[in-house]
């Protein structure tokens, strides 16, 4: 939005921001048209920069794999062939050698992963339970999250983060897992799933 309509969206001391995020149970973040251009920029750097790193292929691939709506390695890895060949500038000899180097990225992955579960010592109940991804494991098991009744045991706003009120001031609470982007049900449904395996 514009920098006048900013403050308008804002309201008096955020109260229409607060109000929204009430209403809606969410986190609310506005942005000026130049901010949300500098996160947009920001964010098409980073996954151009995954795809150089991770798939050794130089800037101008990178670039175009983002153009084109690929953010993240594991979407090359499932699309298809004829798509990926489809791209301007691309044979199929380099469109299959991108999609070779997304699957042994993705099996090196996995294989960390695992091995970094080990040693954080996860409980298996937790590292199989259905919803939570490998990246939210590694993340659990930093907090000392281990086992499914530490999970169970969880508030919505410890997994996903909130707010709350003290002495007529709103603070943050920051959630074990709100880099994840999991939605409020979400995070219920998980909760409640893990509690009805350990307590029933």
């Amino acid at each position: 939005m514009t920098e006048e309509n900013l403050s308008k969206a804002i309201g008096r001391r955020g109260q229409n921001v607060r109000l929204a995020s009430k209403i809606m149970n969410y986190e609310i973040d506005i942005f000026t048209e130049k901010e949300e251009t500098e996160k947009r920029q920001l964010d098409f750097k980073d996954k151009t920069d995954t795809f150089i790193k991770n798939l050794e292929v130089d800037e101008t691939l990178g670039q175009l794999l983002v153009a084109i709506g690929f953010s993240s390695i594991k979407e090359i890895h499932e699309a298809k062939l004829e798509d990926i060949s489809k791209i301007e500038g691309l044979d199929s000899g380099t469109a299959k050698e991108l999609k070779e180097r997304a699957s042994e990225y993705l099996i090196k992955e996995k294989e960390n992963m695992s091995k970094k579960l080990n040693e954080l010592g996860l409980e298996d109940a937790l590292i199989n339970f259905k919803g939570v991804t490998p990246g939210m494991l590694v993340t659990l098991g930093e907090k000392k999250i281990k086992t499914l009744k530490d999970f169970a045991e969880l508030s919505t706003d410890e997994l996903i983060g909130g707010y709350d009120e003290k002495q007529g001031k709103r603070f943050k609470i920051d959630g074990y897992l709100e880099e994840f982007a999991l939605t409020k049900k979400e995070a219920e449904d998980l909760i409640m799933n893990a509690r009805n395996l350990i307590f029933n």
